[in-house]
């Protein structure tokens, strides 16, 4: 591991990949839109930002020459069908066909939890479906000589994340919380160890007859009403209580979800989100997780509340 292109560097997990990795002793190239974008990613020594649009695969192939490795962060959790493409998975077969041909050693790539490409047909949403696809382009490098890893992560929580940080702002402006999906089940993992990850598969040596793949959850199951309830609570709000929580039923959830996707901006939820809840977001059992690569996942009441108080009133 010494040289290293990360795609989707300066996003929240991706951020916290190319600091552990520079750590590490990388030299990290972040290909961005708008070199702005990577500003706070600028004072690591041995990181450069360079601007470039990695969805043209020509361009995405010449800025990989001379890595030895690449990580693939980019994902989008709202769209249409089209963006979940061009997203997950044109961008896949891209990443893929590039590494090959670069005769790069190692490639990472960042799926979710809920994916499978043996269920491309019942997954239930866009968003599982689309990033199934991608797992496929991505495992296509690995009988090309180029060694892959697979990282399933439950749903992400650290210091910048829109997760807990979201449900923590809506209770300190409404009185209760109307919640869609509220029995949804997660397995939260800590941005820190779900990077470390991505370090520790690029530090493995030998190969193996496919793609690692791993499912890195927390070491506890939340529904979503209970993750809203203790982001709530962990923020001080309601006197550390936080707010009541109802649960909607499917149909008024549905509903919810639809109305947030008319409002202006990136929608707090969709429906394509909801069809995705219809899937546990546990570990399976089915692969290896965080302890294989000898990481014991933090807990999310050991870290999430000394972030969300720092917003305390």
């Amino acid at each position: 591991m010494k040289n290293v292109l990360v795609l989707g560097g300066t996003g929240f997990v991706g951020a916290h990949v190319c600091e552990k990795l520079v750590r590490a002793g990388a030299t990290v190239t972040v290909p961005t839109r708008r070199r702005n974008n990577a500003r706070k990613l600028l004072h690591l020594p041995t990181l450069t930002a360079l601007e470039l649009d990695v969805h043209d695969p020509a361009a995405l192939r010449q800025v990989m020459a001379g890595h030895d490795a690449v990580v693939n962060c980019v994902a989008i959790l709202h769209g249409s069908a089209a963006q979940f493409e061009r997203t997950h998975v044109a961008l896949a077969h891209s990443v893929a066909q590039a590494a090959v041909a670069n005769r790069v050693a190692q490639l990472v790539h960042i799926s979710a939890l809920g994916v499978s490409p043996d269920a491309l047909q019942t997954a239930p949403s866009k968003y599982l479906r689309s990033k199934s696809l991608g797992e496929l382009a991505i495992a296509q490098a690995h009988g090309q000589g180029v060694q892959v890893s697979v990282l399933r992560p439950s749903v992400i929580f650290g210091a910048e994340d829109k997760f807990l940080n979201l449900f923590a702002s809506l209770q300190k402006l409404a009185p209760f919380v109307p919640l869609a999906g509220a029995h949804a089940r997660f397995a939260p993992v800590w941005v820190e160890d779900v990077a470390q990850a991505v370090v520790q598969c690029l530090q493995r040596r030998g190969r193996s007859s496919g793609p690692l793949v791993l499912e890195l959850c927390g070491p506890e199951v939340f529904t979503l009403q209970q993750l809203v309830q203790l982001a709530g609570g962990w923020s001080g709000v309601g006197g550390g209580r936080g707010r009541a929580v109802l649960p909607l039923p499917h149909w008024a959830g549905y509903l919810q979800a639809l109305l947030m996707e008319c409002a202006p901006g990136a929608p707090l939820m969709s429906r394509d989100n909801l069809d995705s809840m219809k899937v546990d977001n546990v570990a399976t059992g089915a692969v290896p997780g965080l302890e294989l690569l000898g990481i014991t996942p933090a807990s999310m009441r050991a870290v999430a509340p000394a972030y969300l108080g720092r917003g305390t009133a």
